[in-house]
């Protein structure tokens, strides 16, 4: 039976995650000196280096048991699976924002919303009872108001600092965001005493690394 397979987001995730198996105890040295390797042993487990989407669809698919992935790509990809504990870091935000003194929720007019990620956008909007056009951009969606083309974004915001630099200021604050673990269905019944016990382990070490 092949190992435990743990499909882990790449970047800013990656080394946060890293630190935590660290204070598991697991031996991380090949996935520190990765290189180019996307699938690294790490003990027991085998570790996929995946983008945030690609996370989630190795884990809802199969090819991987186990994931780690921003809550943000979770609520707009939606999916099947379990979402079982948050990591407590990569603490951001999902926010509402447009130029600053922009009075947004004054007129009738259909509000236009530049997004990376239009379904947390939607659902927003929807939970107001807001008719609003939404149109996804893929790069730095904070160009939209500058250039006129939206009235507003939304957008995950970290410190603020892009969004003072650029004009804008957060008119509400949409939902916390932070790295959570994920499981896929069927590994959970199949392997329920090896993913149980990850879950134990990092659960005390994250205990420990607060």
């Amino acid at each position: 039976m092949r190992p435990i397979r743990i499909a882990l987001t790449k970047g800013r995730l990656e080394k946060r995650t890293i630190s935590l198996f660290q204070t598991m105890g697991l031996n991380c040295s090949e996935l520190i000196n990765k290189g180019r390797r996307l699938i690294l042993p790490v003990d027991d487990y085998e570790v996929v280096l995946a983008k945030a989407a690609d996370v989630i669809t190795y884990v809802e698919h199969g090819a991987c048991d186990i994931g780690i992935v921003g809550k943000d790509t979770i609520v707009e990809k939606g999916g099947d699976y379990y979402e079982m504990t948050d990591l407590g870091f990569g603490k951001c935000y999902f926010a509402l924002a447009a130029k600053k003194n922009f009075d947004f929720y004054n007129g009738y007019k259909e509000k236009i919303i530049a997004s990376k990620y239009p379904n947390v956008a939607h659902s927003f909007f929807e939970n107001k009872g807001m008719d609003v056009n939404i149109i996804k951009i893929e790069g730095s969606v904070e160009l939209a108001p500058l250039l006129n083309f939206a009235d507003a974004i939304v957008d995950i915001v970290e410190t603020g600092t892009t969004l003072k630099e650029n004009g804008l200021e957060v008119i509400e604050e949409i939902m916390p965001i932070s790295a959570r673990v994920i499981v896929n269905m069927a590994s959970m019944k199949l392997r329920k005493e090896e993913i149980e016990s990850f879950l134990s382990d990092i659960e005390l070490a994250k205990e420990v690394s607060k």
